[in-house]
Formats: C-alpha cells, sequence, structure tokens
C-alpha cells in the first residue's frame, strides 16, 4: 500500500498533541440503545482489536486521512469504538462520536428500506414496472450508439424497467459521473441531481433523456436510488425527508440524520480532504461534491444526500442486522431484511463490475466469494460512500463494522476498507 506524508514535521507534532484529546473525548452512544462487551466476551481477543483501533489511527498519523471514527460490534454489542485525529485540521477540531459525516452512497440502503416499508404495505411490488407509479418514465428509448450532435440512436425498451431492477442498477439508468457515453453527457448538461432542485425535477429531466442500456441487461451504478426517493414520496404523499424522519429516524432515535446542516450543528461537520503524495489538501470544487448541505434543503437525495454520525449509522445497521428491529421497534419484517441482502442481478450477472466476488440485493452488495473479500462471510451485504465512509453486515459472524472518514482518494478509501476487514476477521477467535 502507498503511503503519503505530511508536508512538514511540523504538522505532525501539532497534531500529535490534539490526537490525544481525541481518545479522552466521551461515548455519547447510550446503553440503553447499543450494549457493549469486552473483545473476550464477544469472541475477539484484546490484542486483536488493538490492532484494529491501531490499523485505523494509523492511516492518520501516515498522513492519509485528517481522522476516523470507526466501531465494530458483534450479536448486537459494541466492542470497539475510536475517534482519532481531526474534523477539521486547520481549526484544530478533534473527531468524535458526534462528528456529522456526509455518508453519499451509504444514504442508498437507507431510501432501500423506506421502499420496502412500503412494499409491505402493498402499495407496490418488485415486479412492478415503474413507469406505474411514475408515469413520466413510461415509454422510455434506449441509446444503441452515438448519433449526431450528441444525442445517440436508439430504439424502444424491451421491458419497462422493473422496481426490481430499479433497486438492484439494472434499469438502465446511469449517473453520468463513473462512464462516458452520449447519455451521461446528457446527465451532466442537464444537472440531473441538482441540489437546488427537487426529486420531481430530477423525474422531469429524466424523462427526456433515453436510457443507457435496456433494463435487465447490465448492472450499471446510476440515480436509480434517487428514483426509488421519488417513489416513497408518490406513494406516502410525504416528501422523502418527512417519510424518514417520521418513520425510520425517530422510531429509531436517528436525531443526528437528514439532508441539511443547521446552523447550530455546523461546529460538529467534518471538513472533506483529499489524500496527495503532497499530504491532505482541500479538494477542488469539481471534487468536492454536493455544495454545503443547507438546512432546510430541497432536493432529498436518496443515492447520497444524507449526513449522519457512527452512533445514528449504528443503529441503522444493527437494526438491519436484528432482521429489521431494534430496541423494541419494529422497522421491517425479517422476510424484507433477507429480501434485501438476497442478490437480486437478473439470470446471466454472476457478478457486479469493479467488485470481484460481490452480487447486489435491494441496495447493498452482497459478498458471493469470501475469498476475494478480505474474509468477509458468503452473504455479507454491504456499501460505502465517495467520500470515503464504509460499513459491513456479515450475519454469519454476526459482526458490524462501520468507518467515518471524510476523503476524496477513493483508491486510498478501498485500501482502508480491505484493511479493515483484514483486522476484524483476524481478531476473532471464536468464529460461529
Amino acid at each position: 500500500m502507498k503511503k503519503y506524508s505530511l508536508a512538514n514535521s511540523l504538522r505532525h507534532l501539532i497534531w500529535g498533541s490534539a490526537l490525544a484529546l481525541s481518545l479522552a473525548l466521551p461515548l455519547t452512544l447510550s446503553a440503553q440503545d447499543i450494549q457493549r462487551a469486552t473483545p473476550e466476551e464477544a469472541g475477539f481477543s484484546s490484542a486483536g482489536v488493538q490492532a484494529l483501533a491501531d490499523g485505523m489511527r494509523a492511516a492518520v498519523d501516515e498522513g492519509n486521512l485528517a481522522g476516523i471514527v470507526s466501531a465494530l460490534l458483534r450479536d448486537g454489542k459494541l466492542v470497539h469504538m475510536d475517534a482519532y485525529g481531526y474534523q477539521d485540521v486547520e481549526n484544530q477540531i478533534p473527531a468524535s462520536e458526534d462528528t456529522l459525516f456526509r455518508i453519499y452512497s451509504m444514504t442508498k440502503p437507507v431510501t432501500g428500506v423506506a421502499l420496502m416499508m412500503l412494499v409491505e404495505e402493498g402499495k407496490l411490488s418488485l415486479d412492478d414496472a415503474v413507469s406505474r407509479h411514475i408515469p413520466e418514465l413510461a415509454n422510455l428509448q434506449v441509446a444503441i450508439e452515438d448519433g449526431p450532435g450528441g444525442f445517440p440512436v436508439t430504439e424502444p425498451a424491451h421491458h419497462e424497467m422493473t422496481v426490481r431492477e430499479l433497486m438492484s442498477h439494472t434499469g438502465g439508468l446511469t449517473y453520468g459521473l463513473f462512464s462516458r457515453s452520449q447519455v451521461d453527457s446528457m446527465y451532466v448538461a442537464a444537472n440531473i441531481l441538482d441540489a437546488n432542485g427537487t426529486l420531481k425535477d430530477m423525474i422531469n429531466k429524466l424523462a427526456r433523456i433515453p436510457l443507457r442500456q435496456q433494463p435487465g441487461t447490465l448492472w450499471h451504478y446510476s440515480v436509480s436510488v434517487d428514483v426509488q426517493g421519488y417513489l416513497v414520496e408518490v406513494l406516502s404523499g410525504q416528501t422523502f425527508e418527512e417519510f424518514l424522519q417520521e418513520r425510520l429516524f425517530t422510531p429509531l432515535g436517528m436525531d443526528n440524520t437528514g439532508f441539511g446542516v443547521a446552523d447550530e450543528d455546523r461546529a460538529r461537520f467534518a471538513k472533506m480532504y483529499q489524500s496527495t503524495p503532497n499530504g491532505l489538501q482541500e479538494p477542488s470544487a469539481a471534487d468536492a461534491l454536493g455544495g454545503d448541505y443547507p438546512d432546510p434543503a430541497t432536493f432529498f437525495g436518496g443515492g447520497g444526500g444524507l449526513v449522519s454520525t457512527i452512533g445514528d449509522y449504528i443503529k441503522f445497521t444493527q437494526m438491519l442486522a436484528n432482521d429489521g428491529e431494534l430496541n423494541g421497534v419494529r422497522i421491517l419484517s425479517p422476510e424484507s431484511v433477507t429480501t434485501m441482502r438476497t442478490n437480486q442481478l437478473p439470470a446471466g450477472m454472476a457478478e457486479i463490475p469493479g467488485y470481484p466476488g460481490n452480487q447486489f440485493g435491494v441496495d447493498f452488495a452482497i459478498v458471493a466469494d469470501p475469498a476475494r473479500n478480505n474474509g468477509m462471510s458468503e452473504g455479507s451485504y454491504w456499501w460505502w460512500g465517495i467520500g470515503g465512509t464504509w460499513f459491513w453486515i456479515d450475519p454469519v459472524e454476526n459482526v458490524t463494522f462501520i468507518g467515518m472518514i471524510q476523503n476524496r482518494n477513493l483508491m486510498y478509501a478501498r485500501q482502508l476498507q480491505a484493511i479493515s476487514k483484514e483486522l476484524v476477521y483476524g481478531a476473532i477467535t471464536e468464529r460461529k
């Protein structure tokens, strides 16, 4: 793994004094929310859990991260929680359990849970055509080759994209960010995910743009989950923000999760950095992603719009790990959680591009081959965000891990994810 160094030793000295302070910060996740266990009680070695903490802290000490907050749970009990480094280097603000992070695509599983709640209520089926509920997306054309003037040659869709395809990124949509095609260019020109617009504005734009590929033929990362957020609005009669607050965040006690950051919370909002060969830098405006999260927000991006804390995300992931329930509050049925973590790819799609040994469920990746996934058990489900945050839930070992960072160096974020997995599974002394 390539290591980057800070530009000068003085910065190391400044960091060192504040790192000790960050370790003394109190943990605010209340005992009634999540119980705690010693490593040995949970089937880990203390030395292994310490190696995990040291491994995550090393990313800060080596100058690759400003700060990191991480948590490890097993059997629903917290075994490791560590906050290290800074959420804001320039202003010497230590990272803490209360630090607010842009979780970007870790918003996607939240949106998936919201839509599955409506599936349970009979408001829709996974095999419904999306256009049954969003008529604007009926009869979309599909690009087949580049055409003149930046507009692709098209053909009719072989079938209307389904909700199942929407929730597994196989519906034919794209992002405009991670691939190159005339359709992607049209997304960029339309400013599909306009932070100053609304989900309805996004739908109106999508209705005028062809699909990038035929529904059901390819896994392609996309704005599908933002469309899911609009589906929630259509089916519930509430804004997506209102639905999440009433039906998910308030019941689970996720008091620090939302689409905007209020003025009184700005001091807890982590700064975005990018690790480079010349040390940590603030990313360019083009790489910073997503504006300044005004409160109130207008665009409730189901694919990447939430800000959260590690404590809140622990509650969300433990609800899933508990088959849809946390502290007596049931959000989903066990059957719905099982559906979410079951492969939804069409026949013939063995794995998703860019993630060897992984299939895809409802807004999660699912491990199909542990040998290519740093020891994660088959059936583990996980995802990450473009700002560096990541998590996984292992239903075999009953382990959950969450890492929160703010760094736009995607290659380094992937390396850190791999390190965390190796250290977690290396610390287990009692296998299930």
